[in-house]
C-alpha cells in the first residue's frame, strides 16, 4: 500500500497501473519491443513499469503510451490517473534518513560464498509469492553483523527503494521490543506517525503490505528470538530480509539458513594484513599468519589484533604472538580500547539459565578435544537427557559446536572463557573434587572397554549399568575407546599424578588386547609408560614387567624401533625373572627376538623364540606359542631359507586350524591372515606365484576383515609385484594404488610414493 497526500490509503496503485498497462499492450497485440519502438519509451522502462518496479511514470510518458495504445476516453483517463497515484505514492515514499544502513568495513575480506549465497536470495525472481528471508547464524566474534552490513552495501544496487538496518539488541539484558521495533521500520519506510497503527497485528500486516510493493532489503541484526522477529519479516513480494542472530531460532519456518564458521586461516591472516598494512611494521607473511591462527577464526579476534598492533606500531607481532601464546593471558590480550572478545562470549553467557552456566563453565575441565552427552552428565551432575538439553541451549548461543554423531566441542578461545569463568566461580576444592569424579569414570569406562577384548573374552562384569549402556558389544567398545582417546589417556595421566595407581595399571592392562586392534594409534607409548609408573609404585614387579613388555611392542611393532624395544624386553626380562613370572620372561624372550630378527642378528633371535616357545608351551599358552613359532618361520625366511620357512608357516596354519590345538578363536582369526601372507610370499620367492597370489588376495581381505592395515600394505604391494611378474598389469597397478593408500593411512608417506610410482612404471 501507499499514502495519498492527505493521508490516505492508496489501493495498490502501481500493481492496478503495471496490470492495466500490460492488458491494453496485450488487447493491442504488442510486444514490448514494438510498443517501445511506438511510444519513444524505452523497452527496460517499459519492462519495470509492467513489473511494478516504476517509482511512478511522469504524465508525459505515460501520454506517449496512450498515444501508442490508441487509447481512448475512460481507458485512457484511467491510466493516466493511476499513474499519477502512482507518482504521489513515491512522493510519499521519499528516504527518511531512518535505519540507514551503517558504513561498510573497507577491509572486510573472505566469505566469497557466504556473500554469493545473499545474492542467490534477493535475486530469485521466481519465489515472489514466498517471503525471501535470510537467516545467518553464528556464534560470538564470527562477524555476522560486519557479514550483514557488507552483504547490504553489496546488495544495495538490487533495491532501489532502499536498503535499512534495524539493530534488535538481541544480547543485551533488554532486547528491542518488537512493537517499537516495527515503528521504527514503518517510519523508515515514510508512514508518518499518526498512520502507524496501535495494534501489532495491523501493523505488522501494513509493514508487509509496504514490503510486498517495494523492491527493499531489511537487515535485522542482533535478533533474541523468533518472536522479536517473526512481525518484521515480510510476506512475499519484492521486499526481502537479512536477519542475524547468535540463536540458531531453530522455530522459525520458511526462511533459508545461513551458519556462519570461523574463517580460513588465508582468510584470516588476509584481514589481519588489511588491518595492519598502514602500521608502517614489516611483518612477514608467516608472523601474521601465526597471529591469526591464535585468533581461531574469529574476525572479531582478528580485529582487536589488528588494531592493537596498528595503535602501537613500536611492537612487533612476534611479541604479541609470545604474549597470547600463554592460554592462561589469551583472552586478557584480545582487548583493543572497547573491544574485548570476552566481553562478546560474556552477553551469550549471561543469557544462559543458572544451570547451563554451570555445566558450560565445568565442562571446561575435559581435556580432550570433544566429548559426549554422558561425560557432560558427569561433570554436571545431572541426567543424560538434561545433558542433552543443557547442551542443545549452549549450541543454540553459539557457546558450543556440534561435531556430529553425539560430539560436542569448545571453540578454542570460548573453552578459554568457560575455563576462566570456571575459575572465577567456583571454588578451588569442588573442582578438584569434580575432576576426580571425572577421571574416576573415564578411567572405569575404558578399563571396562578394554576388557571386551581380553583373552577371555565375552561381556565383562562389570558392563552393566547406566554407565555402561553404550558398550554392549566389541563394536561398541572400540567406538567409544577410539572417540574418547583424547579424554581417557588424560585421565589416565591425572590418575598417576593424583596417586590413584592401582586404577591407572588396572585401565593399562585391560587395554592390552585392544592396542593389537589399533596399533598404530601414537598414544601407547604413553599408556604403557603410565602402566610401569603404577606398577612400580605398587610395588608389584610381576606386573611392571608384563607393562614393559608392553612397551617393547609398540617399539617393536608401531614405532619400529628394535633398539628400544630390545632395551624394554631387557628390563622386563629382568622383572619377571626375579619375580618368578614365567609368562612374561616368555614374552620378553619373544620381544627381544622380534627386535633382534629386525637388527640382523638372526641367530640370536632363532635361539629367543625357540626358548621363547618352550617356555609357553609349557604353561599351555598356546595363543602365543603359535605367534613363537610364526616367528621363527620369519627367522628362516629372513635367512634366505624359503623352502624351510614355507614349511614352518604351512605347520602354524594347521595348527590354527586343529580345533583341539588349544588356540582360541579370536587368536586363531587375528594370526590366520599374517600367516597366510607369508605363504604366500614364500611360494612367490619360490617362483610358485599362481600359488601365491590366490593366498595373498584371501589374507588380504581377512587382514580388511580384522583392521590389520599395518600387515595389509606390505601384503598388498608383494601382490603387486608378482602380479606385474605374471604379466597382469592392471592388477597389478589397483594392488599398488591401494598399498600406497593404507601405507599413507599409516603415516609411511615414503612407501606410499614408492607404491604409487610402481603403478604407472612397474617393479
Amino acid at each position: 500500500m501507499g499514502f495519498t497526500a492527505e493521508g490516505g490509503l492508496l489501493i495498490n496503485a502501481i500493481p492496478r497501473f503495471a496490470e492495466l498497462l500490460r492488458r491494453h499492450r496485450h488487447a493491442a497485440r504488442l510486444t514490448l519491443e514494438q510498443l517501445a519502438a511506438l511510444s519513444g519509451v524505452s523497452g527496460r522502462t517499459l519492462s519495470d513499469m509492467e513489473r511494478g518496479r516504476s517509482k511512478g511514470p511522469q504524465h508525459r510518458t505515460v501520454t506517449a503510451l496512450a498515444d501508442a495504445l490508441a487509447l481512448e476516453g475512460p481507458d485512457r483517463k484511467e491510466l493516466i490517473e493511476l499513474a499519477r497515484d502512482g507518482r504521489l505514492r513515491d512522493h510519499w515514499k521519499r528516504p527518511t534518513g531512518l535505519c540507514e544502513l551503517p558504513r561498510n568495513i573497507d577491509d572486510f575480506t573472505g566469505r566469497a560464498a557466504e556473500l554469493a549465497w545473499t545474492r542467490s536470495l534477493v535475486r530469485d525472481e521466481d519465489t515472489e509469492a514466498v517471503a525471501q528471508v535470510g537467516l545467518i547464524t553464528g556464534a560470538a566474534g564470527l562477524g555476522k553483523t560486519a557479514f550483514a552490513i557488507h552483504a547490504g552495501h553489496t546488495l544495495r544496487p538490487d533495491f532501489p527503494d532502499g536498503v535499512f538496518f534495524l539493530d534488535l539488541f538481541g544480547m543485551s539484558s533488554r532486547p528491542l521490543p518488537v512493537d517499537q521495533a516495527l515503528a521504527l521500520l514503518l517510519r523508515a519506510l515514510g508512514v508518518p506517525d499518526q498512520q502507524i497503527p496501535a495494534d501489532l497485528a495491523e501493523g505488522a500486516s501494513l509493514y508487509r503490505s509496504l514490503l510486498r510493493e517495494r523492491r527493499a532489503l531489511v537487515v535485522l541484526d542482533n535478533t533474541a528470538s523468533e518472536e522479536q522477529i517473526r512481525p518484521l519479516l515480510p510476506g512475499g513480494g519484492q521486499g526481502r530480509a537479512l536477519a542475524t542472530s547468535r540463536r540458531l531460532l531453530a522455530g522459525l519456518e520458511g526462511v533459508r539458513r545461513l551458519n556462519l564458521g570461523p574463517l580460513p586461516l588465508l582468510d584470516t591472516t588476509h584481514l589481519l594484513s588489511g588491518i595492519t598494512r598502514d602500521r608502517g611494521a614489516s611483518d612477514s607473511e608467516s608472523v601474521l599468519s601465526e597471529l591469526a591462527q591464535l585468533c581461531g577464526g574469529l574476525p572479531l579476534a582478528v580485529r582487536i589484533i589488528g588494531n592493537r598492533l596498528v595503535s602501537r606500531p613500536a611492537w612487533s607481532a612476534a611479541e604479541l604472538i609470545a604474549r597470547l601464546a600463554d592460554e592462561e593471558r589469551r583472552l586478557d590480550q584480545l582487548k583493543a580500547g572497547d573491544l574485548k572478545i570476552a566481553n562478546a562470549f560474556g552477553m551469550s553467557y549471561e543469557q544462559l539459565a543458572p544451570s547451563a552456566r554451570k555445566l558450560f563453565r565445568r565442562l571446561a575441565l575435559v581435556t580432550g578435544h570433544d566429548f559426549d552427552a554422558a561425560l557432560a552428565a558427569v561433570v554436571g551432575e545431572i541426567s543424560v537427557e538434561d545433558a542433552w538439553n543443557t547442551l542443545d541451549e549452549l549450541i543454540d548461543l553459539g557457546l558450543l559446536q556440534d561435531s556430529g554423531a553425539g560430539r560436542y566441542r569448545f571453540h578454542d578461545l570460548v573453552g578459554l572463557f568457560a575455563r576462566e569463568r570456571l575459575k572465577a566461580e567456583d571454588p578451588a576444592d569442588e573442582r578438584e573434587a569434580l575432576g576426580r569424579t571425572m577421571t574416576a569414570w573415564l578411567l572405569r569406562k575404558a578399563t571396562v572397554a578394554g576388557r571386551w577384548f581380553e583373552r577371555d573374552r565375552g561381556r565383562p562384569e562389570q558392563s552393566s549399568g547406566a554407565d555402561f549402556a553404550d558398550l554392549t558389544s566389541e563394536e561398541e567398545a572400540d567406538h567409544w575407546l577410539r572417540v574418547n582417546v583424547d579424554n581417557w589417556l588424560g585421565a589416565l595421566g591425572a590418575a598417576v599424578s593424583d596417586g590413584r595407581y592401582s586404577a591407572v595399571l588396572d585401565c593399562s592392562e585391560s587395554l592390552h588386547w585392544f592396542s593389537d586392534r589399533w596399533m598404530h594409534a601414537p598414544h601407547w607409548h604413553e599408556v604403557f609408560t603410565l602402566g610401569v609408573e603404577a606398577a612400580g609404585a605398587l610395588g608389584d614387579p610381576a606386573r611392571q614387567a608384563e607393562q614393559y613388555n608392553l612397551l617393547a611392542w609398540v617399539h617393536l611393532v608401531p614405532r619400529d624401533d628394535p633398539e628400544t624395544a630390545l632395551r624394554y624386553a631387557g628390563q622386563a626380562m629382568d622383572l619377571a625373572t626375579r619375580s618368578g613370572d614365567t609368562q612374561n620372561t616368555a614374552s620378553a624372550l619373544h620381544n627381544a627376538g622380534g627386535a633382534l630378527r629386525r637388527l640382523g642378528r638372526l641367530d640370536e633371535a632363532t635361539a629367543s623364540e625357540t626358548r621363547a616357545a618352550e617356555l609357553f608351551k609349557a604353561c599351555g599358552d598356546i595363543d602365543s606359542y603359535s605367534q613363537c613359532l610364526a616367528a621363527l618361520g620369519t627367522c628362516l625366511r629372513d635367512a634366505g631359507h624359503h623352502a624351510e620357512a614355507l614349511r614352518r608357516y604351512l605347520d602354524v596354519e594347521a595348527l590354527l586350524d586343529d580345533p583341539a590345538s588349544g588356540v582360541r578363536p579370536s587368536v586363531a582369526a587375528f594370526t590366520r591372515p599374517i600367516v597366510l601372507a607369508r605363504v604366500g610370499a614364500c611360494l612367490g620367492s619360490l617362483g610358485r606365484r599362481s600359488e601365491a597370489i590366490p593366498k595373498l588376495v584371501e589374507a588380504i581381505g581377512l587382514m580388511e576383515q580384522a583392521q590389520l592395515p599395518s600387515q595389509q600394505a606390505p601384503t598388498l604391494e608383494t601382490l603387486g609385484s608378482l602380479l606385474a611378474d605374471e604379466g597382469r598389469r592392471h592388477e597389478s597397478g589397483d594392488a599398488y594404488a591401494r598399498a600406497a593408500e593404507v601405507f599413507e593411512e599409516l603415516g609411511d608417506a615414503e612407501a606410499g610414493r614408492r607404491c604409487r610410482d610402481l603403478v604407472s612404471t612397474g617393479p
